[in-house]
C-alpha cells in the first residue's frame, strides 16, 4: 500500500497566519529530570500548517470540533489541477470529472512546503460551492492557508461551503501529487471547543 503523506510539517520555521500564534515545541521534563522519559508540550494555532476549520471558527453560532463527524474526512477523494488559475470559480470547476468524490483538493502549486507564509493566494469564488454541492462534495481542501483571500473579512467562500454542508480543509503539501482518485484520511483531533484541528493527512491510490 502506497501512502503519500500531503501534510506540512510542524516545526520551529512552521509559517503561520500572521500575527497568529507561532508553533513551538519544547521539553517539559527532560530524562535527565525524571530519569526515564522526555516529556514535551506543544504551543500552536489550531490553524497552524494542515487543518481543518469547523463552522465555528466563522460563525459563532456553529459546530466545533467534536461536533463533525469523522466520515467527512475519510474515503474517496479526487486531487484537481488548478494551478493556473487565480480564483476557482463553478465555470472552471465544469471544466473537471468528479467522477463521483465526495471529497475534492485543489492544487494550486502556489506554496511550496518551506516557503514563507504568501502574500496572495488562489481563492473560491462562492459560486463553486454551490457547483461542487449539486455534485454531491462534502468536503474541500486546498494547498493554501485558506479558502478566501488573505485579506477578507466577509469570508465569502467560507459561508457558501457552509451553506452547502461542504466542510473545509486548508493547509495541504500536494506538491508531486499527481491529479487523479485517491482515499483521503485527514482525521482532526476530538477538540471539545475547538474551531479548528491541525490533521495528519494522508492520500493512498485509490482501488
Amino acid at each position: 500500500m502506497k501512502m503519500i503523506d500531503v501534510s506540512r510539517r510542524l516545526g520551529p520555521d512552521t509559517p503561520v497566519w500572521p500575527g497568529d500564534t507561532p508553533y513551538r515545541y519544547q521539553l517539559s521534563w527532560s530524562m535527565e529530570e525524571t530519569g526515564s522519559v522526555n516529556v514535551g508540550q506543544v504551543e500552536m494555532s489550531v490553524h497552524t500548517g494542515t487543518h481543518v476549520d469547523a463552522p465555528y471558527h466563522f460563525d459563532s453560532n456553529g459546530e466545533k470540533m467534536i461536533d463533525l463527524p469523522l466520515d467527512i474526512y475519510m474515503g474517496k477523494a479526487i486531487v484537481l489541477d488548478v494551478s493556473n488559475a487565480t480564483e476557482v470559480t463553478a465555470s472552471l470547476l465544469e471544466g473537471f470529472s468528479l467522477d463521483g468524490a465526495e471529497r475534492v483538493l485543489l492544487k494550486t502549486d502556489t506554496w511550496k512546503e518551506g516557503e514563507p507564509f504568501p502574500e496572495t493566494i488562489p481563492s473560491i469564488h462562492p459560486d463553486a460551492a454551490s457547483y461542487l454541492a449539486s455534485h454531491g462534495v462534502r468536503l474541500l481542501g486546498v494547498d493554501v492557508p485558506s479558502v478566501d483571500p488573505l485579506d477578507s473579512k466577509e469570508l465569502a467562500a467560507h459561508h457558501a461551503l457552509h451553506t452547502h454542508s461542504i466542510h473545509i480543509l486548508e493547509g495541504l503539501n500536494l506538491e508531486g501529487v499527481t491529479p487523479g482518485l485517491y482515499e483521503l484520511t485527514a482525521l482532526p483531533l476530538p477538540i471539545v471547543e475547538g474551531d479548528g484541528s491541525p490533521v495528519r493527512a494522508v492520500l493512498r491510490y485509490y482501488e
